[in-house]
């Protein structure tokens, strides 16, 4: 999974590298939302990259905490600045929106918590890493499908899923980029 490949820069980013036996590093884990199969198997790579870590001899405590609906940026704003106020080592988060969370995550970075973004960007390069498929390409990818199922005419219609998240927003330009290139024969 891939956070799990990407945990161990991550904490030794953190300073984990030197700690001692007893010494626990909490990382934070803030997904857009808790319900969908996507972030449970995030968090099941969080837990299993803590566990190998701690059998290495770098003890990892992992905190899952997220808005339930993946639309709720509100809360998880306050996941994150509660999270600051505890003093974790480290927090890894997928922002549902890509300027709301910027001041949480300056925050964050000014009290010397390192921000490992997943699946979507911030409209600050303050993070210390991103993590994420190629979300422009997919929708290119979904773009050629859709216009060779369909022979390369017809009407399509794109649904936004919510404005300001940085992975769909990608998946949208890319899935334009191509209909207008490949396919102008849709409208």
């Amino acid at each position: 999974m891939r956070l799990r490949r990407a945990l161990l820069p991550f904490l030794l980013a953190c300073g984990a590298g030197s700690l001692g036996a007893a010494d626990t590093e909490t990382i934070a884990v803030v997904p857009m939302g808790t319900t969908h199969e996507y972030w449970k198997s995030i968090h099941a790579g969080a837990l299993s990259a803590a566990t190998e870590l701690s059998a290495a001899g770098i003890p990892v405590r992992i905190i899952w905490k997220g808005p339930l609906r993946e639309d709720d940026r509100d809360q998880q704003i306050q996941v994150v600045e509660n999270f600051i106020g505890r003093g974790v080592n480290g927090i890894v988060l997928a922002p549902l929106n890509d300027r709301a969370l910027v001041a949480p995550v300056e925050e964050a970075v000014s009290a010397h918590i390192p921000v490992v973004l997943v699946d979507s960007v911030l409209a600050t390069p303050v993070w210390s890493s991103f993590i994420a498929t190629d979300n422009r390409e997919g929708g290119r990818l979904a773009a050629r499908r859709l216009g060779q199922l369909l022979g390369g005419k017809g009407k399509a219609i794109l649904l936004r899923c919510m404005p300001g998240i940085g992975s769909t927003g990608e998946r949208e330009t890319g899935f334009l980029e191509v209909m207008a290139q490949d396919f102008p024969g849709f409208n």
